[in-house]
């Protein structure tokens, strides 16, 4: 314990006393750059260590860290002076606060779609159509209709085509016609 006593010199305060007293004494409104505050500090104490710039660098990081410093632009300055830190993208809207809400009283109904009345003359429709004498929408399909009961062909009846097949048809390929003369 005797050596550390003796290499640390007692006439030094801490850094950050040191620091502080730099920034009050600058009286800077956008704060203190570190060269300014290391030139303050080297003129008001004479016995510096070697690693002066080391231990002012070190101690500002961590007073900046703790939140007894801000950083802004390069320059130190104490936490109450600096400006709100502003976060990236939008800020939020101000909330207002809410008004009680009001509670509106509906008559009670059943739910669902209320059902038909049945004393009303017109309340069932009927599929013709007044105006046109047709039903609404799409016809009906018809049957097709039979070849008498046996299934039979009339002798006077006109035999219907095969369907054609479905798709594309056959290419039909022309069938070449070679002429040959002979002298």
């Amino acid at each position: 314990m005797a050596s550390s006593d003796v290499n640390k010199p007692q006439s030094l305060p801490p850094y950050p006393e040191m620091i502080i007293a730099a920034l009050e004494a600058l009286k800077d409104d956008n704060g203190s750059n570190k060269s300014s505050i290391s030139k303050y500090i080297e003129s008001k104490y004479v016995d510096l260590p070697a690693d002066h710039s080391q231990l002012l660098s070190v101690n500002l990081t961590k007073m900046k860290e703790s939140g007894e410093l801000a950083f802004l632009k390069n320059n130190y300055m104490k936490s109450e002076k600096a400006p709100p830190h502003r976060g990236r993208g939008r800020p939020p809207k101000p909330k207002e606060p809410l008004s009680p809400p009001i509670v509106v009283q509906l008559p009670s109904r059943p739910r669902g779609r209320p059902p038909k009345d049945r004393n009303t003359p017109n309340s069932t429709k009927s599929k013709v159509a007044s105006s046109t004498g047709r039903p609404r929408g799409r016809p009906r399909k018809m049957a097709k209709p039979t070849r008498g009961l046996g299934g039979s062909v009339d002798a006077g009846a006109v035999p219907t085509p095969s369907k054609r097949p479905r798709g594309r048809p056959p290419k039909v390929k022309v069938a070449s016609t070679e002429v040959s003369v002979e002298i």
